[in-house]
Formats: C-alpha cells, sequence, structure tokens
C-alpha cells in the first residue's frame, strides 16, 4: 500500500488520504447509479403552480369582500367584508374536519364518506391530482369551497344578523356545496356521465347564484327599498376588489389544470380573454342603453366574464372564450334588468353576475369544447350530446341548489334567526352586529 501510495501520490500522506477518498466516494455513487431509482409521480413544478394558485384564489375571498363592501352604504361596510373574510376561517376548518372528505373520498354517486375526516388516511397523492402531494390539492380545493359561500353574501347584504349568517354558511357549505363537488368533481354522479366544468361553473357559481336569489326572495327587501337611494358608497373599493378578484382568477382556471402543463396556459389566457370581451361589451351596451359607461359596469361585466368562462377555460379555444364572455354581459346585463322589473332585493346581484354567469358558461361549455384543447369535443366539433348533457348537469344542480337552501334557511331563521330587525338595520351592522364603525370621522 505504501508503495502504491507513493507511485499513485507522489509520497504524500495528504494527497493520498484526499484521493483515496474521492475515489471511495465516486465509486460508491457508481454502485448508487447502477441501481433503479425509486420512481415517483410527484412533479416539483406541477405542485409549485398548483400552491401559487392556492394562494391566488385564496386572495380572492378578501377581494370580493373589498368588492362587496365598497357596493353597499357605509354604516354596513365592515359587516360585509367581515362575512368574506370571516369565511377563510369558518370554512378553512370545516373543511379539514370533514367537508373535503365528503366532496372527494370514497362514497355513493352523491356524497363522499367520512372515512378522510381531520384527512386521516389520505393516500400520498389524490386520484384527481396523481402528480402533486395530496396535501397540495387538498388546500387548493379549500380554496374554492371558501369563496363559494362568500359570493352568496351579495344577495343579503345589509340585512341579515352575523350569527345567522354563520350558522346558514356552515350548514349550506355543508349540505350543499359538498355534495355538489363530490357529485361533479370527486367521482360522483355528473363525473361519472361526462359532465364538463373545469373550474368552478356548476360547483361554484350556480351552487352560489341560485342560492343567492333564493335568499334574497326568503329574506325580503331592506327597509326602504324602492324609495331610499342605496347606491354603492366607495367605488375606489369596488375597483380594487375587482382588480383582485381578475389577479386571483387565473389561479383559480389556471390552477384548475392541477399542473403546470399546456393546459394550464390556455387556462389562463381564456381567463383574461373573456374577463376583457365581457368587459368591453358591457361598457358598450352602458353607453348605448344609458348614454354613458360607468366603472360600476366596467366592472360587473370583467366578473360576468371571468364567472362565465371558468366551467370551460381549459376546454375552449380563444374564439370560444371571446363569445363566451361577450355573451355574459348581454346576458347578465338583461338579468339585472329583469330584477328591477320584478322588484326583488339582490342587493349586490349575486344571482344576476354568478347565477346567470356561471349557468350560461355550462352551457357554453357543451358548445365551444375544443377537442384539440382539453380533449372534449362540444356541439360545434360534432359532440351535441354534450350540450344536452351540460344543460341536464346545470338545471339540476340549480334546482337542488334552490330547495336545500329553502330547507336551510328557515332552520336558521327558526333558531338563531337570519334577518336583522329594522332597528339592527337602521342603525347599520357595523354597529348592530360587530360595534364598530368603518369611518370614525
Amino acid at each position: 500500500m505504501k508503495f502504491l501510495n507513493k507511485i499513485l501520490f507522489l509520497g504524500s500522506p495528504s494527497r493520498a488520504s484526499f484521493a483515496w477518498g474521492s475515489l471511495f466516494y465516486l465509486a460508491a455513487g457508481m454502485a448508487v447509479a447502477g441501481e433503479e431509482a425509486p420512481l415517483t409521480p410527484i412533479n416539483s413544478g406541477d405542485t409549485a403552480w398548483v400552491l401559487v394558485s392556492a394562494a391566488l384564489v385564496m386572495l380572492m375571498t378578501p377581494g370580493l369582500g373589498l368588492f362587496y363592501g365598497g357596493m353597499v352604504r357605509r354604516k354596513n361596510v365592515l359587516a360585509t367584508i367581515m362575512q368574506s373574510f370571516f369565511l377563510v376561517a369558518l370554512i378553512g376548518i370545516q373543511w379539514i374536519a370533514w367537508g373535503y372528505s365528503v366532496a372527494f373520498s370514497p362514497g355513493n354517486p352523491f356524497f363522499g364518506g367520512l372515512s378522510w375526516g381531520m384527512l386521516n388516511n389520505l393516500g400520498a397523492v389524490s386520484p384527481n391530482a396523481p402528480t402533486i402531494p395530496h396535501p397540495a390539492f387538498v388546500l387548493f380545493q379549500a380554496m374554492f369551497a371558501i369563496i363559494t359561500p362568500a359570493l352568496i353574501t351579495g344577495a343579503f347584504a345589509e340585512r341579515v344578523k352575523f350569527k345567522g349568517f354563520v350558522l346558514f354558511s356552515l350548514l349550506w357549505a355543508t349540505l350543499v356545496y359538498d355534495p355538489v363537488a363530490h357529485m361533479v368533481w370527486g367521482g360522483g354522479f355528473w363525473a361519472q356521465h361526462g359532465g364538463l366544468d373545469f373550474a368552478g361553473g356548476v360547483v361554484v357559481h350556480i351552487t352560489a347564484g341560485f342560492s343567492a336569489l333564493t335568499l334574497a326572495l326568503l329574506t325580503g327587501r331592506r327597509k326602504g327599498y324602492g324609495t331610499v337611494t342605496m347606491v354603492p358608497h366607495n367605488m375606489t373599493m369596488v375597483m380594487c376588489g375587482t382588480g383582485l378578484l381578475w389577479f386571483g382568477w387565473f389561479g383559480f382556471n389556471g390552477g384548475s389544470a392541477l399542473g403546470a402543463n399546456p393546459q394550464a396556459c390556455t387556462a389562463f389566457l381564456a381567463t383574461n380573454t373573456a374577463g376583457a370581451a365581457a368587459t368591453l361589451v358591457w361598457c358598450l351596451v352602458e353607453a348605448l342603453h344609458r348614454g354613458k359607461p360607468t366603472t360600476f359596469g366596467a366592472a360587473s361585466g370583467a366578473i360576468a366574464g371571468l364567472a362565465a368562462v371558468t366551467p370551460g377555460a381549459g376546454f375552449v379555444d380563444m374564439t370560444g372564450a371571446i363569445c363566451i364572455g361577450a355573451m355574459a354581459s348581454l346576458l347578465c346585463y338583461s338579468a339585472i334588468l329583469f330584477k328591477l322589473k320584478l322588484g326583488y332585493d339582490d342587493s349586490l346581484d349575486a344571482f344576476g353576475i354568478h347565477g346567470v354567469g356561471g349557468f350560461w358558461g355550462t352551457l357554453a361549455v357543451g358548445i365551444w369544447a375544443n377537442p384539440l384543447i382539453g380533449r372534449k369535443a362540444g356541439f360545434l366539433y360534432g359532440n351535441a350530446g354534450q350540450f344536452t348533457l351540460q344543460t341536464l348537469m346545470a338545471v339540476s344542480i340549480a334546482l337542488f341548489s334552490v330547495a336545500a337552501t329553502v330547507i336551510i334557511y328557515f332552520a336558521v331563521e327558526k333558531t338563531v334567526g337570519f334577518k336583522a330587525n329594522e332597528k339592527e338595520e337602521d342603525i347599520g351592522l357595523d354597529v348592530s352586529q360587530h360595534g364598530e364603525e368603518g369611518y370614525n370621522y
């Protein structure tokens, strides 16, 4: 050995030690490399994109609070923002405790089981998203579960007790949102029959929109509705909220591809395109109808287009996205005019924007789904049956949402109470429900 050291390493003990160690490390590395590396389905790029998307969708809920908060009267601004913000906490815990299990664990065609309650017994990856860790999928879906009941709050703004709102939201998330998510996304009835909802036209916008209409009718009008001026108190806040919602929608729709892939890119682009088309059309219609385009109209058009493209963002090309967004503005604008004629008080047009927009968008998937985009074909690509299926799914989920909301409403009204009394409305919900004021001069 001494002779070999002397020949190979010029007699230096330090050089010999370093060299032999390097040779040993290289040999060990070659031995490991010769073995077959364990395969894992987890993709770091997909995981990173889904986590970023979850954060974007989370930001949408406080953004919605600003959007709705600017639209109400000054005495109700904090209470309105609080409803959205509080749901991040309330549904965030409900989702972990049992919501995710009801929505995505194995069960029957209409409900998942409770085997994944408190996230017990989860596999390493979700069957829905095999390239990301299961907790990443849980987190991403949690943000959808949170914002959906928040959308409903626009229908009963300025006239609901906080404790009634809390109990209603908890029951509605459990009995409406979670089962519908299971039916459409969790391997349930509509998933088994081929219904398409890329990012929540049915699961989010139809359920929230039609439940909002139901609550607006059951709760009744605000005191003074139709005789007292009730205009948005802060349009700057509305526009900031709109910007946050549009920004977050890239995660809402793009993240629903569940990976950093071409479908995510298409969904990202379709989202912006439909939102832009809807904004332009709404402003044009408003200018022709009222004489001037307004910032409020631009915000409404943007949200209508974004809601409408949600179910098809990963299935349609840009022609489809433009058509969906443009038509959404026409339909939602008409729905709001119709509301004014009927006289019911959907305070912030939750149904007119989300219900109508989501319903239209769900049908539109059955028309414009391009097999080159998402491997699903609609009517224009030779599959008329998809439009029929989309129609049946949209109508059935809308009816289910209405029926369940009626039952939940009366259960809450008979227990803790739902609608604020006239004195509480007069004072404003900021003071009567929270003992605070949004503006102290």
